[in-house]
């Protein structure tokens, strides 16, 4: 969920409730668009993070802390001469905007108290840390922003402070139903986005969730609604703006197959059929949710390299592949000149000279043929053009048959190790993948004195609801070992059916297997194969001693030749993961 309005309406009732008559005792800015602020309230001590990142603008406590620059930055130092030691007197968020004003009283230089404001914008792109006067004065702030930057609203010290109007929104609070609703279907857009792009503080989430709650359509044009569709959205909207007037807020993270898939501090009835985990604290949702999604998105970053290795590989591949086709199908009409050929030697002796045709039966079929000849040959000589032909599209058939299943081979492999890039969650993850590639000449080898990494990725490991343990592999090495030499023979063996995948090793430890059991195996195969998040996939598994590796196979490639299949989905939110 984007973090809107609603969020930041949250975040203030908190803030509020820890923080006010709280003392700063240190400021700190371990990131150029970053503070930490260290409170003390009540014989407690808090921690504040504030970030103005573009990508990621947080704001929430943390139990956790970071290092600081040996120099501190001038916007820092600014605030250590003013805010050391200062009074937080409230916190407060204009409407509903996704701005919180942090009121700090401080004794100046003449040891008379003064107020400063310090406010955090979390607008995305343009949010932004900013000092204040009491008259609203802009002192500093983390980000200058000048008209060459901003035509709406320069942010530099001296200027006036100002939220820019929002685009023709109204103020929920402030607002009627009825003054909602029709601005909402006067609008020529889809209902859901006519409804956030009318309200301060909603974000498409939301918008979704209170048509759901309303029973309408997110999708349905605004200006369609009838006037009991408007009454129900206008009541919808009150009880849904009455719970954050009163702060009654239970946030919550939504995980779809493990992962965290949206967050909110209100229920959301859109995703009641996902798993969810309640907080008490909006700051340890944020963080919790975040933390989660930093690991994914650092591992993206470190793998960027090995994916572009693999994608460039996978394109030269395809269109190898796609050449090898073509060539393939020039390579169709060789019979026919076998057979021309045949022909010629049985009737060419009826042929008169400088005949251009020979006009005959196909003796293996029966049917009426015309060969074509070049009349200043001999029948002998046309039978010799032809068989030649014959013969080097024959070699041409062997010599690519024989190309294209290489080819297929490394468009196999390679898409498997792009599928084993996708369930990479750590760097010792890729470690793993990174030998692959070099094993298959993709990536430079390493000199000779250079040291061997040590290998600690091991594969992941579920619990299944009845009991038995599931193992999955996370590349082709572990693919390799987890089938080869960790499965007994009654074990059972899991893949996606026709498509990159893990290996998934169901152990039986000589009991009968449930039901159950097989499908949250099947489960775990769709979930680790380029079939993740499809609705249904084809899940082929055997018992492991049916499961051979051809001599000189790339890693991870196998062959089976009995086998039973199944169609499931690729949920695995009801599995437990153990490592």
């Amino acid at each position: 969920m984007a973090f809107d309005g609603i969020t930041v309406a949250a975040l203030q009732k908190e803030l509020s409730g820890a923080l006010t008559g709280g003392r700063i005792s240190k400021i700190a800015q371990p990131e150029a668009d970053e503070l930490l602020l260290t409170i003390k309230n009540e014989k407690k001590q808090y921690r504040l993070l504030m970030s103005a990142s573009a990508s990621l603008p947080l704001l929430y406590l943390t139990e956790s802390n970071k290092p600081s620059p040996m120099t501190a930055p001038g916007f820092c130092m600014l605030l250590r001469k003013h805010l050391n030691g200062g009074k937080i007197i409230s916190i407060t968020q204009p409407s509903l905007e996704r701005v919180l004003r942090f009121e700090i009283e401080h004794l100046n230089e003449l040891g008379d108290p003064c107020r400063k404001f310090l406010i955090a914008e979390l607008m995305g792109k343009h949010s932004n840390l900013i000092f204040c006067r009491e008259d609203d004065l802009i002192l500093d702030s983390i980000k200058h922003v000048s008209s060459m930057v901003s035509s709406v609203r320069e942010v530099l010290p001296g200027r006036t402070y100002f939220i820019p109007a929002t685009q023709e929104k109204l103020d929920p609070l402030k607002s009627s139903p009825e003054e909602m609703t029709a601005i909402i279907s006067a609008k020529p857009l889809p209902l859901g986005k006519a409804l956030y792009t009318s309200l301060t503080g909603f974000s498409p989430v939301m918008a979704e969730e209170l048509c759901h709650r309303c029973g309408l359509e997110a999708g349905r044009a605004a200006e369609a609604l009838t006037e009991t569709d408007r009454t129900v959205l206008g009541h919808q909207l009150m009880r849904l703006l009455e719970d954050i007037r009163a702060g009654h807020f239970s946030p919550r993270i939504w995980y779809q197959n493990g992962a965290p898939a949206e967050f909110s501090p209100l229920p959301l009835t859109i995703y009641e059929t996902l798993e969810a985990r309640s907080f008490d604290s909006i700051s340890f949702l944020l963080e919790s949710y975040y933390a989660s999604k930093n690991v994914i998105t650092r591992i993206r970053q470190k793998s960027s390299d090995l994916r572009r290795i693999v994608q460039t590989a996978l394109e030269r591949s395809r269109k190898k592949y796609d050449l090898q086709i073509r060539q393939l199908r020039d390579t169709e009409k060789r019979d026919k000149y076998k057979i021309y050929g045949e022909l010629l030697h049985t009737y060419g002796y009826q042929l008169e000279e400088g005949a251009r045709a020979l006009e005959t039966v196909n003796y293996y079929t029966g049917e009426p043929v015309t060969v074509p000849l070049d009349s200043a040959l001999t029948p002998q000589e046309n039978a010799k053009r032809y068989f030649d032909k014959y013969g080097k599209l024959k070699r041409t058939f062997e010599a690519v048959t024989g190309q294209l299943k290489e080819t297929e081979s490394e468009i196999r492999h390679l898409e498997s190790v792009s599928t084993a890039l996708d369930i990479a969650l750590s760097e010792e993850d890729l470690v793993q993948i990174k030998e692959e590639l070099m094993e298959s000449g993709y990536i430079r080898r390493r000199r000779s004195g250079d040291k061997k990494p040590r290998i600690t990725s091991r594969p992941f490991h579920y619990l299944s609801s009845d009991g038995f343990h599931i193992y999955v592999g996370k590349n082709n090495f572990q693919n390799d070992e987890l089938t080869f030499k960790f499965a007994s023979g009654n074990d059972w063996w899991f893949h996606a059916k026709g498509t990159a995948g893990s290996h998934v090793i169901l152990k039986s430890e000589g009991r009968e297997i449930p039901d159950r059991a097989f499908e949250e195996a099947g489960r775990l195969a769709a979930y680790y194969s380029k079939n993740r998040g499809n609705e249904k996939a084809e899940i082929d598994y055997v018992e492991k001693k049916h499961v051979k590796k051809p001599g000189g196979a790339k890693p991870g490639f196998v062959v089976y030749y009995t086998n039973y299949s199944l169609v499931i989905d690729s949920d695995i939110s009801g599995l437990t993961l153990l490592t």
